[in-house]
């Protein structure tokens, strides 16, 4: 399969963002990308415990932990060598521009057993000064900033990003799942919109043909904390706009993400490989579009969510 050059892929990861909040909640950049494509939940699979290492490590590798090796947030005794991200192995096999931007560590350091994403082209991490919700709010907020810089220069033209915001997840392990997470979420969602915007405003934009997948890693229990088997915690989704994307296949995995970022950029997964993910379903023909009266701004109108 061939590799147009006009084709690119924008990952954005958020930490820890439950689907019923989700659904419930007014998200005008997120509700827009379901609309043109698809919401569609995913259940973290019985054998993937509920935390942000190995869910995480399952939707950039495209394969689940009994290959990847990553079983809690200490990514110690790892196989990343043997199942890279999609960002090292683009980088690396194809020679494809990728573009991670994170603040956990663990992603994109050596600490805790990392990094996740081994040699992605570019990357920009920014710590926390601390754990807590304000930090990590600062954080994500250098994080898009940062990411929004890098997706809007025509001169150096990624072919897939990964961006990631854990505000939220922090705000529920101190907060619960109250208004304060639910404020973060619709934060992320504004930051969401900033990232789209860049993409929108490429001087070569018109030329471009842009899949966007949003995904979260895990819920969380309702006093906040995840980790445990119970309904809320395993709840994940996966939102995918794109020209390729249309309806939702009958099951969404982690493990799909990664298979579908291939298959966007025009690559068919090696069998050599053995990922587990597949492409979602292609059809439709979508552009990225701007939601009525917004410009990645948060938007305190009701909405509903389109979801599938």
């Amino acid at each position: 399969m061939s590799a147009p050059a006009d084709r690119r892929v924008l990952v954005v990861g958020i930490d820890g963002v439950r689907l019923d909040t989700l659904r419930r909640l007014p998200t005008p950049h997120l509700d827009t990308l379901a609309a043109e494509g698809f919401l569609a939940p995913v259940e973290v699979d019985d054998r993937t415990p509920t935390m942000s290492g190995p869910c995480w490590a399952t939707v950039v590798t495209g394969v689940g932990v009994d290959k990847h090796g990553v079983w809690s947030n200490d990514f110690a005794g790892h196989r990343l060598d043997v199942f890279p991200d999609f960002a090292t192995r683009l980088a690396r096999q194809y020679g494809r521009r990728t573009f991670v931007a994170a603040g956990w560590q663990p992603l994109l350091q050596v600490g805790d057993g990392g990094p996740l994403f081994r040699a992605p082209s570019r990357s920009v991490h920014v710590a926390p000064t601390e754990d807590t919700p304000e930090a990590w709010d600062r954080c994500d907020e250098q994080i898009t900033a940062e990411a929004a810089r890098v997706l809007a220069d025509a001169g150096d033209a990624i072919d897939a990003s990964f961006v990631y915001l854990g505000a939220p997840d922090e705000t529920a392990h101190y907060l619960g799942c109250g208004e304060a997470y639910e404020e973060s979420v619709r934060r992320a969602d504004a930051r969401v919109g900033r990232l789209l915007d860049a993409v929108r405003g490429r001087p070569t934009y018109d030329r471009e043909h842009w899949t966007v997948l949003v995904v979260t890693d895990h819920g969380h229990a309702d006093a906040g904390g995840h980790g445990g088997r119970s309904e809320q915690e395993r709840a994940a989704w996966v939102i995918a706009a794109g020209p390729d994307i249309g309806a939702a296949p009958a099951v969404v995995r982690h493990v799909d993400v990664a298979a579908q970022v291939f298959a966007s950029l025009g690559r068919e997964a090696d069998r050599h490989w053995t990922l587990d993910g597949r492409p979602f379903t292609a059809v439709g023909t979508s552009r990225l579009r701007a939601p009525e009266g917004t410009s990645g701004a948060p938007d305190t109108r009701p909405s509903e969510m389109a979801a599938s």
